[in-house]
């Protein structure tokens, strides 16, 4: 019996730890983006959209930006075409855009607004398309290599994601751009997130990745670094410390960063309620990136 008592104690204080941080996030816009192998667990993705459900529940204004890579991995594959990525960003010709549209607006946001109706929050599902939210022309080639049907970002309609929010819906983001001639590019979603992020005067971004954050050691978790400068980004990744999938992740982080975003982290989104120890607790996690 005491043992029960005591666990029960045990969560009133860790209400009560949690009321400043409500207090502090209170009528703030929350961008979460999540993406990678951990959207491959269900359960890995049932708690993470639970903390996004409780944070529109506490009044904090949360937006989701999804990537899907796995899944349109596994559907190129189907068909037989192979993911070919450079520097970080998909290589997309026109019968891959018509791939990772199905699978980001059709099937995965489908999904993930569902899934929070499920929880007792309203979500809405768009894409950049929609109502032209991201606009976008084709990204340049970047040492001779022409990405195809691959977007740079050149708006974003924030108070159309502002209205949504004070409407009392989640806006959930798949990330297909629209030029203006209305055809569609794929767009990098970390990018896309700093960029919403940006233009809803978000007061934080967070990245849920299916790793701890950027290390100096990528193989030694001993190296995570819990908090990196801009200026310090960029040398890390002329040097390789940061690579791959991670560059374009990290130099959106330092966009929103300058774009006016306080508060960027990378955390482990495979940890249970990542999104509410980051937020309501006083132990932080992953890698801030700040001014």
């Amino acid at each position: 019996m005491k043992n029960n008592f005591d666990d029960i104690i045990q969560k009133a204080n860790v209400l009560v730890e949690a009321l400043p941080y409500i207090r502090t996030f209170y009528g703030k816009f929350v961008v979460v983006k999540y993406g990678g192998n951990a959207m491959n667990n269900p359960d890995i993705i049932k708690t993470i959209l639970q903390d996004v459900a409780v944070l529109k529940m506490v009044g904090v204004y949360p937006i989701v930006v999804h990537g899907g890579g796995p899944e349109i991995n596994a559907m190129l594959a189907r068909v037989g075409k192979k993911s070919e990525f450079i520097g970080g960003l998909r290589v997309t010709d026109e019968e891959t855009m018509e791939i990772v549209q199905m699978i980001l607006c059709g099937k995965v946001n489908k999904n993930v607004t569902a899934s929070l109706g499920s929880m007792g929050v309203k979500a809405v599902g768009i894409s950049g398309k929609d109502n032209s939210l991201i606009k976008v022309k084709k990204q340049a080639p970047v040492g001779g290599v022409d990405y195809g049907y691959v977007g740079e970002i050149v708006s974003v309609d924030g108070e159309m994601l502002k209205n949504l929010c004070v409407e009392d819906y989640i806006p959930v983001i798949a990330t297909i751009g629209v030029d203006e001639n209305g055809n569609s590019y794929n767009i990098n979603a970390d990018t896309a997130a700093c960029e919403i992020g940006a233009a809803v005067g978000a007061d934080k971004l967070l990245f849920l990745t299916d790793i701890d954050g950027i290390r100096r050691n990528a193989e030694d978790e001993d190296t995570l670094i819990s908090e990196l400068k801009v200026e310090e980004a960029e040398s890390l990744i002329a040097n390789g410390v940061i690579s791959g999938g991670m560059i374009p992740k990290v130099r959106g982080c330092v966009t929103a960063v300058k774009k006016g975003i306080k508060h960027v982290h990378i955390v482990n989104g495979t940890i249970p309620h990542c999104i509410l120890v980051e937020l309501f607790t006083r132990k932080g996690i992953g890698t801030l990136i700040l001014d």
